[in-house]
């Protein structure tokens, strides 16, 4: 049993202070009063004096496997250790796969989505990856996501982009169909993420889906949506139809055709947009190249889930306050991903906390009831780091 007093609470909503008490990984009880415990209970207090604490981030697009390879085979990107991810304060992640659904593959992504599991996180994955055909482990998404517990979803599949395998409208409806209904077999996600290139078409895809089918808007999840202006305007009217969003939190300085992801975060909120359905995520362990209209390669980086917590220092400066963000890589992930028991910090719910200093840097992250950092000393890493 984990005793911590005196937390200055998000839930993400700002409570105050409040205290919690965490047993078997789970979230049994918070208080504003402090707790008594009989002397023969072995049980670990924490006084945290006042520090904010928040729930778990969930990074719902993380190339765990590692990603990369568009320029050559000595650009692939090596498997993300786990301490990568809960350093950063990631806690939940879903793994995908992205342009190389060929050398890597969901038996890949599975095996290394358990292997984060046994080394102390919650992790899922997509099925998927950029291109039509899928790649998939039993013959088909459904069946993917019915029979394979990790897999939630489609993803990342590529539209817009020169990368992608140029799909029809019938093939990408055929799809998120497929999602949507093992997603009501098995009260998984359902939901078809979709990366987003610097194509003209932007979202046509999708708008003309939501115009010409039945499929519910919550199943067409865009990414990247901040990675260009055009695109980011389009990705807000879509909001507005009911679908949700995802803005990728880049590294510096990879946004110059875009808004940096608190930009995109501060425009939002200023339009008074539906930010319930707005989400953050890193692309950690993915590639992240720029190409020039003729699809020739000036740069690249790489994504990293610290990139979350910097965003939400950023917006700080922008008069985006924690309360406004936090949803956005909690609460809100967790609604879309229909992860009943994550991003909130509440009776019952799992034991995924960060604790943060006076100036928004991580010093504690807590996945499942243990402690993977602590007062900045990542204490738990993978088998091999």
């Amino acid at each position: 049993m984990i005793y911590i007093k005196n937390a200055n609470l998000y839930t993400p909503e700002a409570v105050g202070l409040r205290n919690i008490l965490i047993a078997g990984g789970k979230i049994v009880a918070i208080d504003s009063e402090e707790f008594s415990f009989a002397d023969n209970i072995q049980i670990e207090t924490v006084d945290l004096q006042g520090a904010r604490v928040t729930p778990g981030f969930i990074d719902a697009h993380a190339h765990v496997t590692g990603g990369g390879g568009e320029v050559g085979f000595a650009t692939q990107v090596p498997p993300v250790p786990i301490s990568d991810f809960t350093a950063a304060g990631v806690t939940t992640v879903v793994g995908l796969l992205g342009t190389d659904d060929t050398t890597r593959n969901i038996e890949n992504l599975v095996a290394r989505t358990y292997a984060l599991r046994e080394e102390g996180m919650s992790a899922y994955c997509w099925t998927g990856g950029y291109h039509y055909p899928l790649t998939t482990l039993l013959g088909s998404a459904k069946r993917d996501i019915v029979f394979l517990d990790p897999v939630i979803g489609i993803g990342e599949f590529a539209i817009s982009d020169h990368r992608s395998s140029q799909p029809t409208f019938n093939e990408v409806v055929r799809l998120a169909s497929e999602a949507h209904v093992a997603g009501l077999m098995t009260k998984k996600a359902g939901v078809m993420h979709f990366h987003l290139g610097d194509g003209d078409r932007k979202l046509e895809l999708i708008e003309r889906a939501l115009k010409e089918t039945e499929i519910p808007a919550r199943t067409f999840n865009p990414t990247h949506v901040n990675r260009n202006k055009p695109l980011f305007a389009s990705a807000c009217e879509l909001l507005k139809q009911g679908c949700y969003i995802d803005i990728t939190a880049f590294p510096e300085g990879m946004s110059a055709n875009g808004w940096e992801a608190a930009q995109a975060v501060a425009i939002a909120i200023e339009q008074g947009l539906p930010t319930e359905r707005i989400t953050l995520s890193s692309d950690g362990g993915g590639c992240l190249p720029d190409f020039d209209r003729f699809g020739n390669l000036l740069s690249m980086d790489f994504g990293r889930a610290q990139t979350l917590i910097e965003t939400v220092i950023a917006a700080e400066k922008l008069s985006v306050s924690l309360q406004q963000i936090l949803p956005m890589l909690t609460s809100n992930v967790a609604q879309l991903l229909r992860l009943t028991n994550k991003g909130q910090i509440a009776k019952g719910f799992d034991a995924d906390l960060i604790v943060l200093d006076q100036h928004l840097q991580i010093s504690d992250v807590m996945a499942l009831g243990v402690w993977h950092k602590r007062q900045g000393k990542v204490i738990i890493k993978g088998t091999f780091e």
